[in-house]
């Protein structure tokens, strides 16, 4: 009896436990509990990223103590290590910061960026940053082609909590199974306290060398936002983005840009701003008219933070929803890659008026919505009419690999298992059509 009785109790404990996440917020001790760690004359937080001229200009930025110089020397590389004899130096432009931080109130670091230009296209570089005697290790990039060449980009999602300890594993997993990446964009989030110095360390840390060596174009998540919304001041110090977004409009620089590469139009819209304030939302709604308007590339993703449709049943979006749908389906986006949700789901939605359930049953035209996480924050997950495929609880990166007559798209776990796939492609009439592919367990 007793026993029956205890079997009884841990089975109902057990479905009771099974019926909430597990863990809806990770609490360990936060990064930006510590002491701020000072940068040192070494570079550190080495980082590229790309212009609107990815054919033939690559933007580096790093981080040193402050009161130094910064050069970058850079050189076509070769087979062996001649290339250092035809290396070139140029300055870069350096602002000896000091700044308020959650770890202190008076931070200081020098923060340093160039532009190298006149690059030849699908050329592999090597270069290193310094000030002249204290140097990096070397390291390479590829310039992208003047034309539609096949490609393949990386998708992150929030990693946000617990960065180094556990979102680590997402990102380099991702670089396992497509070291070749052309770029890696992330919907925002990139970290939890927005004035965190020690968190920004984790995210940098997170991917070490491998940003240095693949550019890394990340849109604002409202976590790196404070109060106002202000943008965090180290965003801008730390990245150097296409200046693309909204002519002569402070606030979006470098948070709303576009980038066309390969084939494919790529924009970045400041998800925070296009929420929370109506005359920048005003501003990005042109902005989009226009760019989708004029666009002559085959393929055009869309990617912003907060999602359109969300797959939290306690979150709606609607002012993002309904300033943005219409342009989507009267331009006809073909990818709309989001986060914040901390879950995943996949699914094409079709033109016209909607809520924030969307259509009840998912389709094979239409643009397809993605909402995806790196990190290990997890929310729940709603019963989604919409959605060809949906997950709770699970870490993922996607891998988009773009050519001339389709994009086929991937998502795998942390674990490097494949989750959902699909194909993209267009008919004459320029309508994308959904083609859900077996996945590779």
């Amino acid at each position: 009896m007793l026993g029956a009785a205890l079997a009884a109790l841990g089975g109902q404990t057990m479905a009771q436990t099974a019926e909430r996440p597990l863990r809806p917020e990770p609490a360990p001790v936060q990064a930006s509990d510590r002491p701020v760690v000072p940068p040192t004359a070494q570079p550190e937080r080495i980082i590229l990223n790309l212009t609107a001229d990815p054919a033939h200009e690559m933007a580096v930025t790093w981080r040193t103590a402050p009161g130094a110089v910064g050069f970058v020397e850079y050189a076509e590389a070769q087979d062996g290590p001649d290339f250092i004899q035809q290396a070139v130096r140029v300055s870069a432009v350096t602002d000896d910061a000091t700044i308020t931080v959650r770890e202190a109130p008076e931070f200081r670091a020098a923060y340093h960026s160039t532009v190298l230009k006149g690059l030849k296209p699908e050329t592999v570089y090597a270069y290193r940053v310094g000030d002249g005697a204290l140097w990096s290790e070397w390291l390479q990039f590829r310039t992208a082609a003047t034309t539609a060449e096949p490609f393949t980009f990386l998708y992150m999602g929030d990693m946000q909590n617990n960065i180094l300890s556990e979102a680590s594993r997402t990102m380099r997993m991702a670089f396992r199974k497509a070291g070749d990446a052309a770029f890696v964009i992330h919907a925002g989030d990139l970290i939890n306290r927005h004035d965190s110095d020690n968190e920004w360390g984790e995210w940098f840390a997170a991917g070490g060398f491998l940003y240095a060596q693949t550019p890394q174009m990340p849109t604002p998540g409202n976590h790196e936002y404070g109060r106002g919304p202000v943008l965090n001041p180290q965003w801008r110090r730390q990245y150097t983005l296409p200046e693309t977004g909204p002519a002569g409009v402070e606030k979006l620089k470098e948070t709303a840009w576009t980038v066309d590469y390969q084939g494919l139009r790529l924009i970045s819209v400041d998800a925070p701003l296009f929420h929370g304030d109506e005359a920048m939302r005003a501003e990005m709604v042109r902005w989009l008219d226009g760019l989708l308007a004029n666009n002559p590339n085959r393929w055009t993703a869309l990617f912003l933070h907060f999602p359109l449709f969300s797959i939290d049943p306690d979150r709606d979006n609607a002012r993002v929803r309904d300033a943005l749908k219409p342009l989507i389906d009267r331009y006809g986006v073909d990818l709309v890659l989001q986060a914040h949700d901390h879950g995943y789901a996949r699914g094409a939605i079709g033109a016209g008026p909607m809520g924030n359930s969307g259509p009840d049953h998912p389709s094979d035209q239409g643009s397809t919505y993605v909402v995806s996480v790196a990190g290990p924050k997890m929310y729940p997950v709603a019963d989604l009419g919409w959605a060809t495929r949906s997950a709770s609880r699970t870490q993922t990166f996607q891998t988009l690999e773009v050519s001339p007559d389709a994009v086929t798209y991937r998502a795998f776990t942390a674990t490097g298992r494949e989750l959902d796939a699909f194909r993209l492609t267009k008919g004459a009439d320029g309508l994308a059509r959904i083609d859900t592919l077996p996945a590779a367990d």
